[in-house]
């Protein structure tokens, strides 16, 4: 199976960098310099280069408030950054020792019992078993220690 890592919207993440809101109705929070670890953007799917001011917003990537719609900070480079369109594992799921994958329904409702901390060398192959049940859409990656959405993988049309 061939998986597709998504990172944010283009258009959302201009938005965000000129001064929409985030997830909270706020402006995403400016004047953050990276320190070259840690801050991994969710655009780009790369480090923050060190010594770039970065973006700290509220982020909820489901469509509709609903219970199982979490919202939590995220990461964005500050300046402009191209998607990430790559091939493979992008290099923000090499930054932590492990990520926690949940599988998600169509209807954006979680799937009960495919909650599971991962290391990060199974990420790929543990998205691969759970998007090969027809009734998982997608798979979302957290931060095993925070619960901060990192990024999004589906099956790759």
């Amino acid at each position: 199976m061939s998986l597709h890592f998504e990172p944010i919207p283009t258009a959302q993440v201009r938005a965000i960098r000129a001064g929409g809101p985030d997830a909270n109705g706020m402006p995403a929070e400016r004047g953050f310099i990276s320190e070259g670890r840690g801050e991994p953007c969710r655009h780009c799917l790369s480090q923050v280069p060190t010594g770039r001011e970065f973006l700290i917003l509220a982020h909820r990537p489901f469509p509709d408030l609903q219970p199982y719609a979490e919202c939590g900070p995220i990461f964005l480079c500050a300046d402009d950054c191209p998607a990430w369109e790559g091939e493979g594992v992008p290099p923000m799921l090499t930054m932590s020792e492990d990520y926690l994958l949940k599988g998600y329904r169509a209807n954006h409702r979680i799937f009960y019992g495919t909650g599971k901390v991962v290391p990060r060398a199974e990420v790929s192959a543990y998205a691969e078993v759970l998007l090969a049940d027809p009734d998982v859409a997608y798979v979302d990656v957290r931060s095993a220690r925070n619960n901060c959405f990192q990024l999004r993988i589906r099956r790759r049309d």
